[in-house]
């Protein structure tokens, strides 16, 4: 079964059903009449050949950090929606946060033309990212991290975590900070610098011992609070760089007998479910990830066709949402 096959079948010409199946013109005749003949024979066309009759796949290149992560599902579910309806299909790639594999995916639909285009949700951009991303044959947007001259949507993680911090301060003297490698420019250098200029504002200095490092799970946040309570006991305030790191600090909180949060307040960054259903639920910020996969899929589609260098950038907006965590009034 071909073309032609159809063609002759529907009694129109080759270049009609041709123009049917790469949405052309065709009247409501013979579009009709196409459409039953291609149902009744169950006709699929040839993907080799449409892409070397149009030049274009119809895939985008997702490359993601982490299959399971709750903002980056809310970031496909987006990009998804947007691209789905505009007739593209989504090829995921999942590096489990190693760099040296988001390089490899990046050459890979780079090269081979396997996408159209690329979305990229890096954990950090190094100057083998930059390289990388200079040279890239097919148009690109990354999203969660900010690069000048590309398009990029982008969140403000240093307000964010700033105005969260300000927040539970109103009812804190001893802040302390569990973030991420400030190697991650976004997660982690900008949310930590945000925790200490909020710091500084209110007249605190925080000390080196309230300030550490975690992975992005809940298990790593229970671990690092473990020591962060040895290092410094007397706590009042916890802000953590994620969801995830709140919820395992809160759980270690409870089991070494401290009240949230009239003991020790805790933030999160992310407004994930686990900030709703842990106890007390979690004050948190949300970043409006769904939102922000919708904008770099729409971004991406508008740079289609378009120039290498066209470099529009988004940042996205943010919520704070007080919870039961926190001392407010």
């Amino acid at each position: 079964m071909d073309i032609n096959t159809i063609a002759t079948m529907a009694g129109v010409s080759r270049a009609t059903v041709s123009r049917y199946l790469n949405n052309g013109y065709v009247s409501d005749e013979k579009r009709k009449r196409i459409a039953q003949i291609i149902q009744e024979t169950g006709y699929v066309p040839s993907r080799q050949a449409q892409i070397l009759r149009t030049g274009k796949t119809n895939v985008v290149g997702v490359i993601i950090p982490k299959i399971n992560s709750t903002s980056i599902s809310r970031m496909v579910s987006g990009l998804s929606k947007v691209l789905s309806a505009a007739g593209y299909q989504i090829l995921l790639a999942n590096t489990s946060n190693v760099a040296q594999t988001e390089l490899k995916y990046l050459k890979l639909f780079s090269d081979t033309g396997s996408v159209d285009g690329i979305i990229l949700s890096a954990t950090m951009l190094t100057p083998e990212h930059v390289e990388a991303l200079d040279n890239l044959a097919v148009p690109h947007v990354i999203l969660g991290q900010k690069l000048d001259g590309h398009r990029c949507v982008y969140y403000d993680d240093y307000h964010a975590v700033r105005d969260v911090t300000l927040f539970a301060l109103n009812h804190g003297s001893h802040p302390a900070f569990i973030g991420v490698t400030d190697e991650d420019t976004s997660a982690g250098l900008a949310r930590h610098k945000g925790f200490l200029d909020a710091c500084h504002a209110r007249g605190i200095e925080p000390e080196a011992r309230a300030q550490m490092v975690a992975d992005f799970n809940v298990d790593s946040g229970y671990l690092i609070c473990e020591l962060l309570l040895a290092a410094y006991p007397e706590v009042d305030t916890l802000i953590c760089a994620t969801d995830r790191i709140a919820a395992g600090a809160m759980a270690c909180l409870r089991e070494y007998g401290k009240r949230i949060p009239e003991d020790v307040q805790v933030t999160g960054v992310g407004d994930s479910d686990l900030a709703r259903v842990v106890t007390p639920t979690m004050t948190t910020v949300n970043h409006h990830y769904k939102s922000s996969g919708e904008e770099a899929a729409r971004m991406l589609l508008d740079g289609l066709g378009k120039a290498k260098d066209s470099a529009q950038q988004v940042c996205m907006t943010y919520e704070l949402f007080a919870r039961g965590s926190t001392r407010w009034d």
